[in-house]
């Protein structure tokens, strides 16, 4: 009996409620992913932070000795005049891009609600087969069809009497070469925000658009009065990627026409590589990158504090 009651009680631990697990188990599972992620995309930002601050040519990028100069290299490229009038053409060819792409995208969803099923799946079947070209490809679809002399662009003008524009150089005009780069960037993005807003309008419940047209209200009059309020949000989403994916773009202008005739196509990102290829300053290239990030961001922070003072006030 002494045993007995000498004996130890066990004690069991307190178990792990089941709850917790299942809410830490998502993000376990999600880790590997984000990390990867993470690595992927701030890795290089920070990389490029800390060699624009570097004196970083290609002797350092031998030997690996690049020294920390602070902000010089920024102050270098501010007072550059030539990158203010980089940033001027980067502006001016962003504005044209996204007004184009944002109002034919428009037009086209709108045209994707109005027509029949088959027409509608022919039409959205064209515009993910443009949509999922290859960049590369479709540059050199474009350059083909400007070309001087085997061009399609000068033989359908020539053929229909123009014939001025007979092995016209359209290449070597730079207000031409700018067009020309305006069209393409526009016929690459016009199917992701016409898609897009065709998927957020067929949401918006057909009873407002039936009232509407029972008090008598024209096309313009039913999308500005419900379309377009009650798909604000989505219409500045996707104008806010399209300005990033305009002001990025580097490989069509690259390849077309690598910044020229002289600068009349080089943007900020083209700039930035011919500083760091051509004049090997990596460290300017870096500089002049960053500042592109930052008047982005900038422009997009401008943006959105506008859009939600209109949702507040609305």
């Amino acid at each position: 009996m002494t045993l007995l009651a000498e004996r130890p009680v066990r004690t069991t631990a307190p178990a792990v409620p089941r709850r917790r697990k299942r809410v830490v188990l998502p993000y376990l599972l999600i880790a590997p992913t984000l990390l990867a992620t993470a690595y992927l995309l701030l890795y290089p930002l920070l990389r490029n932070v800390i060699i624009s601050v570097q004196e970083f040519g290609l002797p350092q990028l031998v030997r690996g000795d690049a020294k920390f100069v602070g902000l010089a290299n920024y102050a270098r490229v501010l007072a550059d005049p030539e990158f203010w009038g980089v940033v001027s053409r980067t502006l001016w060819f962003t504005a044209i891009n996204v007004v184009l792409i944002m109002v034919l995208s428009t037009l086209v969803a709108l045209l994707l609600v109005r027509l029949g099923k088959w027409l509608r799946l022919l039409v959205m079947g064209g515009l993910v087969l443009t949509w999922a070209t290859p960049i590369i490809a479709a540059t050199t679809v474009f350059q083909w069809l400007f070309q001087s002399r085997l061009g399609v662009v000068n033989w359908a003008l020539t053929t229909l009497g123009f014939e001025e524009f007979r092995d016209y150089t359209w290449f070597a005009d730079g207000e031409a070469t700018f067009g020309i780069l305006v069209t393409l960037i526009v016929w690459q993005s016009i199917p992701f925000a016409a898609l897009s807003l065709y998927a957020a309008m067929i949401t918006v419940p057909q009873e407002l658009y039936e009232a509407a047209r029972i008090d008598g209200a024209g096309a313009w009059r039913v999308f500005s009065t419900i379309t377009f309020p009650m798909l604000r949000a989505m219409f500045g989403l996707i104008t806010c990627l399209e300005v990033i994916w305009v002001v990025k773009a580097f490989v069509q202008i690259w390849v077309i026409s690598q910044g020229g005739p002289g600068r009349a196509t080089t943007t900020l990102p083209v700039y930035a590589f011919q500083v760091a290829q051509s004049l090997q300053r990596y460290d300017l290239g870096a500089a002049v990158s960053m500042l592109m990030v930052l008047l982005l961001v900038l422009a997009l922070l401008a943006y959105f504090r506008q859009l939600y003072r209109q949702e507040r006030e609305a």
